[in-house]
């Protein structure tokens, strides 16, 4: 028995053969780059740490087309009957106008073997008329949006230059789910300023929302960012692997017991990785999880309370 929800066991129930994701990159760029809120971008990013070479060419994005069928070459080779779900994941995945969004999200939908789409995006980048587009259009093919929350503590996410506060993404959250739309979000864990404590309230902020997917990050320190300056001058507390599956297990203990959750770690490229650098695939790291969580007896929800 499962200690938690996990996605690929969800994904398995929605589909009658295996859907892999391939990340697309549509182009975008990000309102706190472009100065529209700020420059510099959030001070953990960097976004080649998640595009595949594929995606562009001398940093350009190239066709959309081209990068899922290359994507697909890929995965193909081991699993023939593969299906697809196209990923904007760079940037912010629904900033540009609506007539823009429309065109390059059909365009990944219509080839051959995509059967849904994923967009990254920010809660702040939404809107009544693209909620709708995206409500329509998940009412023929599976669509889920995903949401940078990445904190719950408004102060945290003001020092990362986050230029939204958790109510803009509970509101975004809600909007979202309300129209049936497979709504998830991405938090990162150990963060300057959240503590365990802050942690565990994050787990509960995140519950009272009507969210249906949880992503899960440790805190990565990211060669060229703001964080990685702050971090090389005055170095603070980064999570060790059998630290962070403690406070891991305490935080969906704490979690509603109906989320997915989808992932607990990322791989930055080793050569963009400052710290903390553990040596663990994703999957290692998720089965050190579930037997530490069997150990213990600890299974998501059994700490959550709802309403208070």
């Amino acid at each position: 028995m499962n200690c938690y929800n996990d996605f690929g066991t969800w994904l398995r129930s929605r589909f009658p053969f295996k859907v892999q994701k391939i990340s697309v990159d549509g182009g975008f760029t990000c309102p706190n780059r472009d100065g529209s809120i700020s420059r510099g971008g959030c001070a953990f990013c960097d976004n080649s740490t998640f595009s595949p070479e594929y995606c562009r060419t001398k940093g350009i994005a190239r066709p959309i087309t081209v990068q899922i069928e290359e994507g697909k070459q890929f995965f193909s080779r081991k699993y023939p009957e593969m299906k697809y779900i196209a990923y904007f994941q760079a940037y912010t995945g629904t900033y540009a106008p609506l007539d823009e969004l429309k065109r390059k999200y059909e365009e990944a939908l219509s080839v051959d073997g995509v059967v849904g789409i994923a967009i990254g995006t920010r809660p702040d980048c939404v809107d009544d008329h693209l909620l709708d587009y995206l409500a329509q259009l998940s009412r023929q093919v599976f669509v889920a949006v995903e949401y940078g929350i990445e904190s719950a503590n408004d102060a945290t996410l003001k020092a990362i230059n986050r230029g939204h506060t958790f109510e803009c993404s509970r509101r975004a959250i809600d909007e979202t789910a309300a129209r049936g739309i497979i709504t998830g979000g991405h938090v990162i864990i150990g963060l300057p300023g959240d503590d365990k404590q802050e942690c565990i309230r994050q787990a509960e902020a995140v519950s009272a929302t009507r969210l249906d997917i949880l992503k899960i990050h440790q805190l990565q320190i990211i060669k060229g960012t703001r964080l990685a300056d702050e971090y090389l001058k005055q170095p603070f507390h980064l999570y060790l692997p059998e630290e962070y599956i403690t406070v891991l297990t305490e935080y969906i203990q704490h979690l509603r017991p109906d989320i997915i959750l989808d992932r607990f770690t990322s791989q930055s490229p080793p050569g963009k990785l400052i710290a903390p650098r553990w040596g663990l695939k994703n999957h290692e790291f998720a089965n050190l999880l579930d037997n530490y969580m069997k150990k213990v007896g600890a299974r998501q929800g059994q700490l959550y309370r709802p309403n208070e």
